[in-house]
């Protein structure tokens, strides 16, 4: 964000730079713009083999041989039983230490591995096999895997199928699948099983880091293992509405057609995108639902406000994205300083076929070559901005053109939130009256208002979920973002093994609008 620019506004003096560079919308070119599976039979399957391998885990009792002459006199002590188990264990540990950090591409059985995961695990345990002695912990947990299919995900995600034949895979194999299963199951319920960094750059919500090879450790112990595993995933209004619409989908429907095809892949999507999310929402926040086109503000987990908005074009390049800030404070009166490519693409060659179109619009160049909006009630920021630092350089804030909220299809800004009633949720948010708004923007300088304290939002893309009566709801797929999703959830469809998506850290923001 650039530091603020004095060319044709005078600021007063404030402790907080003016960082409003790249917000700001073109409001000057308003209009540039599936099958259910079989997974009740599989149960028993999956149980039954998950019994058959952790038995075939087991280590095998040293061979005993009948004879009835007489022992030789021993120069050296025999073995004791206890040697003899402590040998065969060094070995496996030994052995399966090499398997996690030499199997080649880390893949198993045909079976990609997260061999990150294993290793922490294992190295709890001393590298040694932790399910030789562990059946029922073992039973419990497959049984939790073939139920993911009430959290949307399937159980072939977790090595299903390989694991319903357990005879056709080594020992040591059997022993890194099985832990493997567990590990990525809950991996998928505390986090998703499409984390932050196998998604798109604008796509950055996560909850919270949970170690999962400590959970599952935690899960060993207790009397009920795989309610230590689903006890990752969220417990939010719209995640129970929606497992609730997908168990009554699955339970209620013989034979589908699209409409119903259609709504389960929203119901599966949904649910993976609300595993992106804290698992303790704050209380007060302002929540605003990109393919729902609205903006809600909590209090105490309560809607008390809620209003339109207009959200970024369908183009991938000015999309809204994804993600949490903090709302800090209001700029009251914000100039606009123009986006280099909104002005090289927009505006400059307007200007340069009119040399009357700047100067129309209360637009000057800057020393720098920069292009500034003056503040004032046609700027594209409006009267307010709600600051919220992002990497985006996204931000709430107000419009000249209160007209287009009356359209249905209100994808037309560069990315940023125009806000339909920015008054009155500055209001709630500066828990001041709208009078005290009013006279703020009134007196016509730019001016800083800070909040009582920072307000946390989420700018969120769901087309399910749960309103405010808890009835589920359904939205267009406005930017087709949920086909991504559903392939990772497929694992027809999703290609194995899967290379990881890198994401580079603090790079250069995404756009401003």
């Amino acid at each position: 964000m650039e530091p603020p620019r004095h060319t044709t506004v005078i600021l007063p003096a404030t402790a907080q730079s003016l960082r409003i560079a790249r917000s700001g919308e073109a409001i000057l070119f308003p209009s540039c713009s599936f099958l259910t599976r079989s997974l009740v039979a599989r149960i028993g399957a999956v149980a039954v083999g998950a019994i058959a391998l952790v038995t075939a885990c087991a280590p095998a009792e040293p061979p005993v041989r009948a004879t009835d002459e007489e022992p030789a006199i021993a120069l050296v002590s025999a073995p004791s039983a206890a040697m003899v188990t402590s040998a065969m264990v060094t070995s496996a540990d030994t052995r399966l230490g090499e398997l996690i950090e030499n199997t080649p591409g880390s893949v198993v059985a045909g079976e990609r591995l997260n061999i990150e995961l294993l290793r922490r695990f294992y190295a709890r345990h001393g590298f040694a096999p932790v399910w030789t002695n562990r059946q029922s912990q073992a039973e419990a947990l497959m049984n939790a895997v073939s139920r993911a299919g009430d959290h949307g995900l399937d159980p072939e995600l977790f090595h299903g199928d390989v694991l319903r034949s357990p005879a056709t895979v080594p020992a040591l194999d059997r022993e890194l699948l099985l832990s493997n299963a567990f590990l990525s199951y809950a991996d998928a319920l505390a986090r998703g099983a499409m984390p932050v960094e196998r998604r798109k750059d604008d796509q950055i919500l996560a909850p919270a880091p949970i170690d999962v090879a400590a959970v599952l450790d935690a899960a060993l112990d207790s009397p009920d293992p795989a309610a230590v595993i689903e006890a990752l995933a969220p417990a939010t209004p719209t995640y129970r509405a929606l497992r609730q619409a997908l168990q009554d989908l699955r339970a209620g429907i013989a034979v589908r057609g699209k409409t119903e095809t259609t709504r389960l892949r929203a119901l599966e999507v949904n649910l993976e995108r609300e595993r992106w999310l804290p698992r303790r929402l704050p209380p007060d926040r302002v929540w605003v639902n990109v393919a729902d086109g609205q903006l809600v503000l909590y209090r105490d987990d309560q809607p008390v406000f809620s209003t339109r908005v207009i959200v970024g074009q369908d183009d991938s390049r000015n999309q809204s994205p994804e993600f949490q800030a903090s709302i800090e404070g209001l700029w009251f009166n914000p100039p606009w300083n123009i986006p280099g490519d909104i002005a090289t693409q927009e505006i400059l060659p307007k200007a340069s076929r009119d040399p009357n179109y700047l100067a129309r619009r209360n637009m000057v160049l800057l020393p720098d070559g920069g292009l500034q909006q003056e503040a004032g009630a046609n700027s594209g920021l409006g009267q307010l901005m709600f600051y919220m630092n992002n990497r985006f350089d996204v931000y709430l804030h107000d419009t000249p053109s209160k007209n287009l909220f009356s359209r249905d299809d209100r994808r037309i800004s560069h990315g940023c939130i125009r806000v339909e009633e920015p008054r009155k949720l500055a209001a709630l948010l500066m828990q001041q009256p709208v009078d005290a708004i009013d006279q703020a923007i009134a007196a016509g300088t730019t001016t800083w208002g800070a909040l009582p304290k920072p307000v946390p939002v989420f700018v969120v893309y769901e087309t399910a979920f749960a309103d405010a009566d808890s009835k589920l709801q359904f939205r267009a797929d406005i930017y087709g973002r949920d086909a991504e999703i559903w392939q990772s959830l497929d694992p027809k469809r999703r290609a194995r093994p899967t290379p990881a998506l890198t994401l580079t850290a603090g790079g250069a923001p995404r756009r401003g609008t």
